[in-house]
């Protein structure tokens, strides 16, 4: 994932080998980033970022044939629910009154008139009684508090039956399935700390096999392990200290090698772990992001930013995920800086919308 920057005769920063400009890398011995450098860059952030999704909501509209076989999940429903998801956990995470609160809310209250309000995906449910993403997608409202009595009505039988705890997945995806369970607050239909075991990351895979795929897979286990960084001590001890050792490391190759949308995972991922914010990484690696960050707020998912002065510099689907994560991560950054901050005595400025709950439930 790493590439080596060159420098030309003269000294002046070259480029590494796919025409990036030269950076030094956000980790070396002994350094680490300036103290309070993502605190510095992390409200304007997540301001920008959201301003750019509440300007381009009507992109995650659905299509009116949504509901035929040959309509594109991915393109269609899976956005949606991505903004169902992640705007839920902004709007959770910050204080209430906060243009960011309410923003977050909007976006969440608009996606859910664009199911709407469950009755659509009852009919996906209907349609597909096998599928898991119309529950995992009806899971994201529900964990908010938005919930059709119809469709749960359905999901209980199907979700009682030996074909869905048996649905054949890997292992990240059937711990969503978990979560998204504990969301609607039915049985989970398997313990999730034997699903973890199975994981990438709850085998603790040697740090120096980490890529894009095994990359997504160990961020995902985290945001279902932690119902997306709302419960961090599900973490178990073993894996927050793996965690915390590999992390820098695979930062840094993400921002080497321009791989954004990973990138904000990434540091997503620290911020939803138990305990003392990691600080260093944090400083080191968010102004990195922020610089990435187009002065309208998107971010692409990978390659060089662009400089196009646009309001629209990237396809839409190459930078609404990455732009979404970037809000995400910047708020769940935000809250655990904060609460280091509380605990250490020291002033904390605005202050989150939740306590985090359930930092006394572990993951067996």
């Amino acid at each position: 994932m790493t590439t080596t920057a060159t420098e030309d005769p003269q000294g002046r920063p070259g480029q590494d080998p796919q025409g990036r400009p030269a950076r030094e890398p956000a980790f070396t011995p002994g350094a680490s980033g300036a103290s309070g450098a993502a605190l510095a860059v992390l409200p304007g952030v997540l301001a920008s970022a959201l301003a750019w999704t509440d300007a381009h909501r009507t992109r995650f509209a659905l299509p009116d044939d949504v509901l035929e076989p040959h309509t594109q999940v991915n393109a269609t429903l899976k956005p949606l629910g991505e903004l169902a998801q992640l705007g839920s956990t902004i709007r959770r995470t910050t204080a209430p009154g906060t243009p960011e609160h309410e923003v977050a809310g909007d976006l969440v209250a608009y996606a859910w008139e664009q199911v709407h309000e469950g009755a659509l995906l009852l009919e996906l449910l209907r349609a597909e009684p096998f599928a898991a993403y119309p529950y995992e997608i009806y899971a994201a409202f529900a964990g908010y508090g938005l919930r059709h009595e119809g469709f749960e009505a359905l999901a209980r039988p199907l979700t009682a039956t030996r074909a869905w705890a048996h649905t054949e997945q890997h292992a990240n995806r059937q711990l969503g399935l978990v979560n998204s369970e504990r969301r609607v607050g039915v049985v989970t239909h398997t313990d999730a700390g034997g699903v973890l075991s199975r994981t990438w990351l709850g085998g603790l895979s040697e740090p120096w096999m980490f890529e894009g795929s095994s990359g997504y897979a160990l961020t995902h286990t985290v945001f279902h392990l932690t119902d997306w960084g709302r419960m961090p001590d599900r973490v178990p001890k073993k894996i927050d200290g793996y965690l915390r050792t590999w992390l820098p490391a695979w930062a840094d190759g993400c921002l080497e090698s321009g791989q954004w949308d990973l990138t904000g995972e990434l540091l997503a991922v620290a911020a939803s772990l138990p305990g003392p914010a990691p600080v260093e990484l944090l400083d080191a690696v968010w102004p990195v992001l922020a610089d990435v960050q187009h002065p309208t707020g998107c971010v692409p998912e990978t390659g060089v930013p662009a400089e196009d002065p646009s309001p629209d510099p990237y396809p839409f689907i190459d930078c609404y995920h990455s732009t979404l994560v970037t809000a995400f991560a910047a708020a769940l950054s935000l809250r655990s800086l904060r609460q280091t901050d509380e605990r250490a005595g020291r002033p904390t400025g605005e202050q989150t919308g939740e306590t985090t709950p359930g930092r006394e439930r572990h993951t067996p």
